[in-house]
């Protein structure tokens, strides 16, 4: 079975522009009424672009791309188990971080 990113992002600063150009252009087409008339619900087509489709998914896509590589499902017998991915090398730069003297 593959794993699918969904709706995570390659990286978590990729994904926090399209969020503050998707939520700006959002909350700017409304809250821009008053000044430019209908002409500032020409944003909310952007907004939505940016997001991908809602701000939900955005926010569903926000949690995986943070938990991207730290975590890891694995399905067997038709169960499924979330656990806690180990490397190697960020146990070693844990452990070196803290010192002997704990």
């Amino acid at each position: 079975m593959t794993d699918k990113q969904g709706y995570a992002s390659t990286s978590l600063p990729r994904h926090l522009l399209r969020g503050a150009v998707g939520l700006g252009a959002l909350i700017g087409s409304f809250a821009l009424l008053p000044v430019l008339g209908l002409g500032s619900l020409l944003l909310a087509p952007i907004g939505l672009l940016a997001l991908r489709g809602c701000p939900a998914c955005w926010a569903i896509g926000l949690m995986q791309t943070i938990s991207m590589g730290r975590l890891r499902r694995a399905c067997m017998d038709g169960r499924c188990e979330l656990t806690v991915a180990r490397s190697t090398r960020s146990h070693q730069d844990t452990s070196s971080s803290h010192g002997e003297a704990r």
